[in-house]
């Protein structure tokens, strides 16, 4: 798909300043920047450009709302203090494929005040020595680089946090449809205790009739 056309968002019927997510993913940018992108999308919070042979971010639009943003697979090289300047409040970047090599072009980000996750996959600067340790004493502000924090915890997947959610939901509406428990008990003695009196009765009827018919034949 060549992006040298504007981006139509008419075939969704949304105005640019309505979008929250968009994927641009193995498109192509021209000059640095991908055509139809621009400081309307002002509600934008979530941008993934993969693969779109993105060489630089100087012509990348103000979005104040960004949290989430993907650059995977691209040659940037450099030029990450706009990103503090025009996305403020990101919380997670990734940047893994691309031709980071040392540790003075991350130092922009320590501007993100916000960051908590930044991938680095497959990127040179990977190869460091201590490479993990002088991230983490870089950017304090990150918990998690490369989907580990500094003790080698996996960061939480928020699709599996949603589901256990769900499932938890779940199970609270399953034991309000059953009810108390001991409801049901209740309500099967006092059937049984009227069906031991309604026996009772039978027993009772029975016995009399014998009776009176004995008294007849006397």
């Amino acid at each position: 798909m060549e992006m040298k056309k504007r981006i139509n968002l008419e075939l969704r019927n949304q105005a640019p300043e309505e979008v929250t997510e968009l994927v641009l993913d193995n498109c192509r940018s021209s000059n640095g920047e991908i055509e139809g992108l621009n400081d309307s999308f002002k509600e934008l919070e979530f941008l993934s450009m993969a693969n779109v042979q993105l060489t630089s971010l100087a012509k990348l639009p103000t979005l104040s709302k960004l949290r989430k943003l993907e650059l995977s697979d691209n040659i940037i090289s450099g030029g990450l203090e706009v990103l503090a300047e025009r996305c403020p409040n990101l919380t997670y970047l990734n940047l893994s494929g691309n031709k980071i090599k040392d540790l003075g072009t991350v130092e922009a980000l320590q501007n993100l005040k916000n960051l908590k996750s930044l991938d680095l996959f497959s990127c040179e600067i990977t190869n460091l020595e201590d490479y993990r340790d002088s991230i983490f004493d870089l950017l304090q502000q990150i918990t998690y680089l490369d989907g580990f924090d500094q003790e080698d915890n996996e960061a939480p997947d928020s699709e599996d946090e949603d589901d256990e959610e769900g499932d938890e939901d779940d199970n609270d509406e399953d034991e309000d449809e059953a009810g108390p428990p001991g409801e049901y008990e209740e309500e099967d003695d006092e059937d049984d205790g009227g069906s031991d009196l309604g026996e009772g009765e039978e027993e009772e009827e029975e016995v009399g009739l014998s009776y009176l018919m004995k008294e007849e034949i006397q």
